[in-house]
């Protein structure tokens, strides 16, 4: 079982540099879905994930619907979403019958609403008050739904205890 981050469109290089290093630091794969709203070499990009892009299982889509075809049967698809009814601590992500994919909308729209509407049941939603704010930042948001994933599987494959040498804590 992977967990897969999977960003529609975005358009904002720091956000996708920060969501590389998380899914470097988590071993999630990430997916872009094209079109990018800037170069994937573009500096902005680079600094957000300083050097750990050599680390992330990068994966590009030309459009949706490729990304959709990717899919297993087995393979969970959650639709991250301010208009979602379902709170995104409720899917079981231990699951392990096939590869969890996250798939999160462009910072300026979200995701498509015909495709939202005709999959109410995979959306997931991240409680916030609505009345303050549009949504939260995309990078952050990306962190919060992997995170909740990971601990309900236990953290597989992540270092929970890290010491130094010279440990001043000790």
């Amino acid at each position: 079982m992977t967990n897969h981050v999977v960003l529609f469109e975005p358009v904002m290089p720091a956000n996708t540099g920060n969501i590389a290093r998380t899914t470097a630091g988590t071993n999630a794969v990430l997916h872009l879905i094209e079109p990018l709203g800037f170069d994937i070499s573009d500096k902005a990009v680079k600094r957000a994930g300083l050097d750990y892009w050599d680390h992330v299982d990068l994966v590009k889509h030309d459009s949706l619907p490729d990304f959709l075809a990717t899919l297993k049967p087995t393979d969970h698809l959650y639709l991250v979403s301010k208009f979602a009814n379902q709170d995104y601590t409720d899917p079981d992500y231990a699951l392990d019958d096939g590869d969890h994919y996250f798939l999160f909308g462009k910072e300026t729209t979200g995701l498509p609403e015909v495709f939202m509407r005709q999959n109410p049941e995979k959306a997931i939603r991240i409680p916030q008050n609505d009345e303050h704010i549009r949504s939260l930042n995309l990078s952050n948001t990306v962190a919060i739904v992997i995170y909740e994933a990971l601990r309900q599987q236990d953290f597989a494959n992540l270092d929970k205890i890290h010491t130094y040498e010279q440990d001043k804590l000790k």
